[in-house]
């Protein structure tokens, strides 16, 4: 073997023995995070994670259990996206670190996704004749009065959206299953229902959106 060769092998075995030490001297390997913030369907989060001890970098993983729909977990531990519906959700998050061999340990963790704004078919659209109508209804779950924007548009085969319903007022906060009827008569076609429902909270800089939509495109086969 040449001298490169010998170096290259001396070095490696540098390398094995300092992360061999490393993991030898290194404090265990926790999982800090004890409790997990409330979060809002419809919010955007990014929530870090955090451990200590061991080797780092560290692998993060969800084993068991179920994340939140539209959260995910990166494998540098951050908890990331838009949660989809109110509701508890219990998982098991495992962290692996970088010693060799890895120091893996997991934990059970909860993250409550709160009922801060609810958005729902009270009498879901219909057609009757050439009239599309319905009823949605919306809950404050919070503290805070929302200034909320409620829309609801049918939209034809061809992309043209026609109002069927607009308000604009204040929620007071705790109020639960406003009723907000919305109807238009419309013009031959096919018809898909989007409810849009934004409150805007700006004493805490917050914006809270929900949507809803019809499976299936509504027939209308008699003209106005």
């Amino acid at each position: 073997m040449d001298v490169a060769g010998i170096f290259r092998l001396v070095a490696l075995a540098v390398l094995c023995l300092g992360a061999f030490a490393a993991a030898q001297t290194a404090p265990p390997l926790v999982i800090v995070d004890e409790s997990l913030p409330s979060l809002d369907p419809g919010v955007e989060v990014r929530f870090p994670l955090s451990g200590r001890g061991g080797v780092p970098p560290y692998h993060w993983s969800v084993t068991a259990g179920t994340l939140p729909e539209g959260i995910s977990l990166t494998p540098e531990g951050v908890l990331a996206g838009r949660p989809a519906r109110a509701g508890r959700y219990a998982y098991t998050v495992t962290v692996e670190d970088s010693a060799t061999p890895r120091n893996r340990i997991s934990k059970d963790l909860q993250t409550v996704v709160s009922a801060s704004l609810v958005l729902e078919w009270l009498r879901p659209p219909q057609v009757r004749g050439d009239l599309i109508d319905g009823a949605v209804r919306v809950s404050n779950g919070t503290t805070d009065d929302f200034d909320l924007t409620f829309i609801i548009v049918a939209i034809n085969e061809i992309g043209r959206a026609t109002a069927l319903g607009y308000q604009h007022f204040t929620l007071k906060a705790g109020t639960a299953n406003f009723q907000i009827p919305f109807g238009q008569t419309l013009p031959y076609g096919k018809y898909l229902v989007h409810a849009d429902a934004v409150a805007e909270i700006p004493a805490r800089n917050r914006i809270l959106r929900r949507l809803l939509e019809t499976p299936a495109p509504l027939p209308i086969t008699q003209g106005p």
